[in-house]
């Protein structure tokens, strides 16, 4: 297999092929042999590198030629593109809950042509699954520490995600010892009206109540970024520039509403049945004069594959609009709120005056966005009375605990929705970065996980917004479907118009004033899990 690659940090790619076995990358059909050519400059001269690859193992060579095509800037000047960072997310899986680094081999090299692409760095998605499994306290960064010292090596930065939830796609669950707790105490998890748990992350209602071994949830999270900090001190600052916290499911600040669908159809379910949150709900009922609306959640929602219009409760004019509704709605989201005001505090107490930037990620509720009680966000717990911003009040906790908010879908579009789904991606990531804007946060973008039509039109298009001046772009994610012929293509021909950069008409290439690299070599690795 050869991997072409001429040049750095503006690029295209001009032939497109790349073979599975030698980087692990599990592509299907199709040859397996051809190059994939991309674009830089080295000193005053347009080089290129190529990577060869055998079969049966992962040694690499790189041939630098002077025969190769070149770029020109376009006339432009400097624009707001220009000044984004761009991220790419590794696999989930980088590390298994063994602490050992999964397809070494494979992401050395994928982290070698991000570089040689112009990328800033890569998001590393770390798991208090993996490093706090055993026992509280007991803490194993080995395999973590191992891919700061690869991405280190490359020449890329790091984006950390910390994340204290769990994951179905590749299975990585909580901590064994947290759920071994949670066998005698079900009540630390979310619960719906019908009984069942969501076990991939703990209620909001437990953040200050001590369920873990006399220790509240908030300072088993306070210790474990302590812990992350000290191990990771040489490379704080200057490898490792920014830490993402986990604030709910997949890391999303909400509820998880759609706990057991996979396609949901309808707008998610309110989960507040856990023992934990009905006491709140009942004390909160009680404190407002009302014990009888503490006794559980609205008893005419719609389940979870009902359309929202099925019942009354979300209907214009419905119960989300009465007296009672009011009062629900405002206790649900209040609960949601300050669970974000503890989770950033602890993140802004470890890692303050650290060198690095800390971040929180809201989801983009869109589906059933254009009803006036826009359901799904209700359900995940964003509501404001009054018609008032839902998202402010977020934005606000963000600001006092001087945190980014990072927003994903920045590859949706209007146009690509179901007409039945009444969603409007467009609308509802403008009004999140209006509030971000009014409240002096500052934004930074991810793209929804899946391939959408038109997504890195869109995403480029969302970059260039100059009103909010969004800096940092991740990319999510590495794997096979990243590194497939087609998808890598046309994410190439992305970077290089976020870099403001056009190709010359021609694509040829010489192997002159070859120098070789070894990447390392052995068995090839096993295929790359993606998000």
């Amino acid at each position: 297999m050869e991997v072409s690659v001429i040049g750095n940090p503006q690029a295209k790619i001009c032939r497109a092929e790349l073979s599975f076995r030698e980087l692990g990358f599990r592509l299907g059909s199709g040859e397996s042999r051809n190059k994939v050519c991309f674009l830089t400059h080295q000193s005053s001269k347009w080089k290129e590198i190529r990577i060869r690859c055998s079969p049966r193992s992962v040694k690499c060579e790189a041939i630098v030629s002077d025969q190769a095509p070149f770029l020109k800037p376009t006339p432009n000047p400097r624009s707001q593109l220009e000044s984004v960072k761009l991220f790419v997310g590794l696999p989930l899986d980088t590390v298994s809950d063994c602490n050992n680094v999964n397809h070494m081999k494979a992401i050395t090299a994928g982290l070698k042509a991000l570089k040689l692409l112009g990328v800033e760095g890569v998001e590393l998605p770390v798991f208090w699954g993996v490093v706090e499994r055993e026992a509280a306290g007991k803490y194993e960064w080995s395999g973590y520490l191992a891919v700061a010292e690869i991405v280190k090596k490359v020449g890329l930065k790091l984006q950390v995600s910390l994340s204290f939830h769990g994951s179905k796609d590749p299975e990585i669950g909580l901590p064994d010892w947290v759920a071994k707790i949670g066998e005698g105490e079900p009540g630390m998890y979310f619960t719906d009206r019908y009984g069942k748990q969501y076990k991939d992350c703990l209620s909001f209602g437990v953040d200050d109540v001590p369920v873990l071994d006399g220790k509240t949830p908030m300072e088993v999270y306070g210790g474990f970024c302590e812990s992350f900090k000290s191990a990771f001190s040489d490379y704080m600052g200057n490898t490792i520039t920014g830490i993402t916290l986990g604030m709910g499911p997949a890391g999303e600040l909400r509820y998880p509403s759609h706990q057991h669908e996979t396609k949901p159809s309808g707008a998610g379910e309110f989960q507040c049945y856990d023992k934990h949150m009905l006491s709140a709900l009942k004390h909160y009922a009680e404190s407002s004069g009302n014990p009888l609306w503490g006794l559980g959640g609205p008893h005419d929602a719609p389940a979870y594959d009902q359309q929202p219009h099925s019942t009354s409760f979300f209907s214009d004019g419905g119960s989300w609009e009465s007296q009672y509704g009011d009062f629900f709605l405002t206790w649900y989201s209040s609960l949601l709120t300050s669970h974000a005001d503890r989770v950033l505090s602890v993140a802004s107490s470890a890692f303050g005056g650290s060198g690095v930037s800390v971040s929180g990620k809201l989801p983009l509720l869109h589906q059933w966005n254009k009803l006036r009680s826009q359901p799904s966000e209700l359900t995940a717990g964003f509501y404001s009375s009054n018609g008032h911003d839902r998202y402010e009040a977020i934005a606000e906790i963000f600001a006092k605990n001087s945190c980014r908010m990072i927003i994903p879908g920045m590859d949706l579009s209007d146009e690509h929705q179901s007409l039945a789904s009444l969603s409007s991606p467009e609308s509802l990531l403008g009004n999140i970065k209006t509030s971000c804007k009014k409240q002096g946060v500052v934004v930074s973008g991810q793209n929804s996980s899946a391939s959408v039509p038109g997504g890195f039109e869109r995403i480029v298009e969302n970059l260039k917004d100059e009103s909010v001046g969004i800096d940092l772009f991740t990319y999510q994610r590495m794997g096979a479907l990243f590194f497939s012929p087609e998808h890598f293509h046309a994410f190439t021909v992305f970077v290089r118009n976020m870099n403001q950069v056009e190709l010359s008409s021609y694509d040829q290439a010489g192997e002159d004033e070859a120098q070789t690299v070894s990447l390392g070599s052995g068995t090839g690795a096993h295929s790359l899990q993606t998000a």
